[in-house]
C-alpha cells in the first residue's frame, strides 16, 4: 500500500531553482547577441578603390587654353563734350534787322553763313565820312609835296651854305612828314569804319550746330552782348576717367599723324543693338578727377553727328554718358582667360590626369571680361569651368563622356 505524497514538501525546492534558470537564459541571450554583432562586422564586404573613385569623382566641364598675342581693352565711362565751342558776341551796337532761319537751336550752320544783321546805316555813314577825310589828307599831302619842290628850287638858286638843321626847315621836311601822318591816320580810320560795318553782319566762324539763341529780330544789342552759343560739328570729345594703374597700357596721340589707341563707344540704352562709334585716344589731361581720383583722358570722335564720313551711324549727343572700350598695348605670349574662371587668391582650377590641380597664376592685365595670364598656364591646359562646392587638390574628376562610359560598364555587369 503506497504512501501519499506530501505536495507541500516538493514546492519549496522548485522555488529555489527558478531564479538561477532565468539568469542563465539571460546570459546566454547576451552572449549570442554579441557573437552575432561581431560576425556581422567581420563579414561586411569592403569596396574596392576603383569602385569608390567611380562613384565619388566630380562631374566637371573644361576648356582648353592657348598662349598667344592679345590686345586687351580698358573699359571706362565718359561724358560727351564739345571739342570746339564759342559764345557769339556783338562787336557793335544797334538793332537786329535780320535773323537767319538756320540760327535756331538744334540747326546746323555753314562756315561764313550769315546768322544776324545789325542796322548798318550809322556805320555806312561813318565809313563815308572817313573816306572823305582820307581823300582830304591825300590832297594836302600832294599840296605839301608841291611846296617842298618849290622850296628846293629856291634853295638851289641861292647857293648859300646853310646848316643841315636849317636845310630841313627850308625844304619843309617837317610839314611833309606831318601831311603823310595825316594820310596814315585817315587810312586807319577808314579801315576801322570798314571793320565796324562788316561786323554788323554776324557770321558763323566754322561749321557748327546752334545750341542756344539769346536775341531775336528787333532786339537792341550792345558791344559785348551775348547773342547765342555754337559748337563745332567736326569733332566731339568724350571726357573719360581711367584708373592710374592702367595708364601704362594706353597709347596717346603724341603728335599729328602719330598713332593713337582706337576706341569703341557704346550707348546701350539709346543706340540700336549692335551699333557703335569709333574714336581715338588723343590726350591725357594733366589733372585728376576730383571725385574719383582717377586720370582724365580725352577721346576724339570725328563727324560726331554722322553727317559725312560716318553717315548712317548713331549721332552723339552732348552731355550724355557713353561706355568706351580703349584698346591697350598688345600682350605677347599670354593666356586669355574669362574673368569668372579666375578663382580666389589668383588661382585657377585645372584638370590633370582626371584630378583637380590648383594653380597659382601671375596676372599681366585684367579687365571686366578677361584676365591675361603671364605664368601658371600653358597651351593645352584644361581649365575647369564648373563652380565646385568642395575644392580639394587631387580630388578625382570626370567629364560627361566619362560618366556615360561608367554607366555602360555597370549595365554590362548587371547583365
Amino acid at each position: 500500500m503506497s504512501q501519499p505524497i506530501d505536495e507541500n514538501a516538493v514546492r519549496p525546492e522548485r522555488g529555489k531553482a527558478g531564479p538561477l534558470k532565468t539568469v542563465f537564459v539571460s546570459l546566454m541571450i547576451v552572449l549570442v547577441g554579441v557573437a552575432l554583432i561581431w560576425l556581422i562586422f567581420k563579414t561586411e564586404p569592403s569596396a574596392t578603390r576603383s569602385d569608390t573613385a567611380r562613384e565619388t569623382a566630380m562631374l566637371v566641364d573644361v576648356q582648353s587654353v592657348t598662349r598667344g598675342r592679345f590686345t586687351p581693352t580698358v573699359e571706362v565711362m565718359g561724358q560727351v563734350v564739345p571739342a570746339r565751342e564759342i559764345t557769339l558776341g556783338s562787336q557793335v551796337s544797334g538793332e537786329i534787322i535780320y535773323q537767319a532761319d538756320a540760327f535756331t537751336p538744334g540747326r546746323h550752320v555753314e562756315k561764313g553763313g550769315e546768322l544776324l544783321r545789325i542796322e548798318p546805316a550809322d556805320y555806312q555813314a561813318t565809313l563815308q565820312q572817313r573816306r572823305s577825310e582820307l581823300q582830304q589828307a591825300r590832297a594836302e599831302l600832294e599840296i605839301e609835296q608841291g611846296q617842298q619842290a618849290v622850296a628846293r628850287q629856291e634853295f638851289e638858286l641861292l647857293g648859300e651854305d646853310i646848316k643841315t638843321a636849317n636845310q630841313a626847315l627850308i625844304l619843309r621836311k617837317p610839314q611833309l612828314e606831318q601831311a603823310r601822318a595825316r594820310v596814315s591816320a585817315a587810312a586807319a580810320a577808314v579801315q576801322q569804319a570798314e571793320l565796324a560795318l562788316a561786323r554788323t553782319r554776324i557770321r558763323a566762324p566754322f561749321p557748327a550746330q546752334v545750341l542756344s539763341r539769346e536775341v531775336a529780330l528787333g532786339s537792341q544789342v550792345s558791344v559785348g552782348q551775348s547773342l547765342g552759343r555754337l559748337v563745332g560739328i567736326g569733332q566731339y570729345w568724350v571726357e573719360a576717367t581711367v584708373p592710374l594703374s592702367k595708364l601704362r597700357w594706353l597709347t596717346f596721340k603724341e603728335a599729328p599723324g602719330s598713332p593713337a589707341a582706337p576706341v569703341t563707344l557704346f550707348h546701350d540704352t539709346v543706340w540700336p543693338a549692335g551699333q557703335t562709334r569709333e574714336g581715338q585716344l588723343t590726350q591725357l589731361v594733366g589733372e585728376l578727377d576730383t571725385n574719383a581720383r582717377m586720370a582724365r583722358v580725352l577721346i576724339t570722335v570725328e563727324d560726331p553727328l554722322a553727317l559725312e564720313e560716318a553717315a548712317g551711324a548713331p549721332p552723339l549727343i552732348l552731355g550724355t554718358f557713353v561706355r568706351a572700350e580703349i584698346a591697350g598695348r598688345a600682350l605677347v605670349d599670354v593666356v586669355r582667360l574669362e574673368r569668372n574662371l579666375l578663382r580666389r587668391s589668383n588661382t585657377v582650377w585645372v584638370m590633370e590626369d582626371r584630378k583637380l590641380a590648383i594653380r597659382d597664376v601671375e596676372i599681366a592685365f585684367q579687365n571686366e571680361e578677361y584676365a591675361f595670364i603671364r605664368t601658371g598656364l600653358d597651351s593645352g591646359d584644361k581649365v575647369i569651368t564648373t563652380d565646385l562646392a568642395s575644392v580639394v587638390s587631387g580630388a578625382r574628376l570626370r567629364l560627361e563622356g566619362d560618366q556615360e562610359e561608367g554607366e555602360s560598364e555597370r549595365g554590362d555587369r548587371n547583365e
